[in-house]
């Protein structure tokens, strides 16, 4: 391989491009918020499949209204679920709830609020507005026609579209299983929190931190590990997580230091490294490869900073292509002030918003995660050295 850093666009393409796809199921509707659709949802019928009355009151002949008649005989009731009643004489109206089908012969509805009715004959009100035409009247396939796509393979569901799958009168879509994921850190020096610490140790964080953004992202499916500065336990650990588990990010041993064994032991059980190592800071040492089976390794650098942005920038686009999802649009946000960019890297800028610009937030460091509190996340400022001027349009990356 070329000895030249990758850009972070080209580190996400080539995550992209070797996320293996994982395998599709049919959920049930209860089971389907959050998962991403691998199929194309039409519609099966009009929508809606009938002219639907959208107020409580009396439908009419607007005709008979145009014609000067304001006072009608309640023929009959049109309730929602009901079959159709049909209007027989042009002096008469029904009375219809919301939700219910039009009855045949009436192309008008007039809420109750502008009606009186005595005696079973209902009156326009004088003070109230002129009747229209298919006024209060929710017209067959204006919502969609039987055969038009409603939902894309590939999108995410939400409410919304869970409801349209249901409203499309379907019990089950075939979806993305969501992805088994480990979170692993390594290091002798972490501890977990709680348990009483010696001066040369700190508490382990950055786990924590990375399985809030994923529960935060719609996974669910997750465990976590720490695992020593030790070859043989590594080794052993890693062979472990990687036969149970779709997915492993790792946070810590990645770099240049003699105990960083994360690459060696990973290219031992047969992990294919795709790249080492992005032209950014932070989170410069960033590894990624593909395991024996599809598995997807992502090794973060283990300062927190570094981590956080590398889990955003990176793994969270690579589980969206493992999902087959549609890449979303980049958000852009304009620059409050100008700031100096000065190394010859592609920068990640955490922000703060005021209004509808982002505030730069930077660190004292990428170990100094206590400054990303407020931050809605980071901004990618180009390799310098440069001044990227206030109102500067640029890619904001949220946590």
């Amino acid at each position: 391989m070329s000895s030249r850093l990758l850009t972070p666009a080209e580190a996400e393409a080539a995550i992209r491009q070797h996320a293996t796809q994982l395998p599709a199921a049919r959920l049930p509707l209860t089971e389907l918020s959050g998962a991403v659709l691998r199929e194309s949802i039409t519609s099966t019928r009009d929508q809606p499949p009938f002219d639907r009355v959208t107020m409580d009151g009396i439908a009419f002949s607007f005709a008979a209204w145009e014609a000067g008649r304001t006072t009608f005989r309640v023929a009959g009731t049109q309730a929602a679920g009901a079959a159709p009643l049909t209007l027989r004489e042009s002096s008469d109206c029904i009375e219809v709830m919301t939700g219910a089908m039009l009855p045949a012969g009436c192309d008008c509805v007039v809420p109750v609020e502008n009606i009186d009715v005595n005696d079973g004959v209902a009156r326009l009100r004088d003070d109230a507005p002129a009747p229209v035409r298919n006024i209060n009247v929710h017209g067959r396939g204006i919502d969609s026609r039987r055969g038009d796509l409603l939902l894309p393979s590939g999108c995410r569901l939400g409410p919304a579209e869970v409801a349209v799958i249901a409203s499309n009168g379907q019990t089950h879509a075939l979806v993305a299983r969501p992805p088994r994921i480990v979170v692993i850190s390594t290091g002798d020096e972490l501890v977990e929190p709680g348990q009483p610490l010696q001066d040369w140790q700190i508490s382990r964080s950055n786990v924590y931190g990375v399985l809030a953004s994923l529960r935060k992202h719609g996974y669910t499916s997750l465990a976590h590990d720490h695992v020593p500065d030790d070859l043989p336990t590594l080794r052993e650990r890693l062979r472990s997580h990687l036969e149970t588990n779709d997915v492993m990010i790792l946070s810590g041993g990645v770099s240049m230091g003699r105990f960083d064994y994360v690459p060696q032991v990973l290219q031992e059980l047969g992990v294919r490294m795709i790249f080492h190592k992005v032209a950014q800071r932070p989170g410069k040492p960033l590894w990624f490869g593909v395991g024996r089976d599809g598995q997807t390794v992502y090794a973060l650098p283990g300062n927190p900073v570094s981590t956080l942005v590398c889990l955003t920038r990176y793994v969270l686009p690579g589980l969206q292509a493992a999902q087959g999802a549609t890449p979303l649009a980049v958000e852009t946000i304009t620059l409050a002030q100008s700031y100096e960019v000065k190394p010859a890297l592609t920068v990640f800028l955490p922000v703060m918003v005021a209004g509808r610009s982002a505030v730069p937030h930077p660190t004292r460091g990428s170990g100094d995660f206590t400054s990303l509190i407020g931050t809605v996340g980071f901004v990618e400022l180009s390799p310098g050295p440069q001044v990227v001027l206030e109102d500067a349009s640029l890619p904001l990356y949220r946590w």
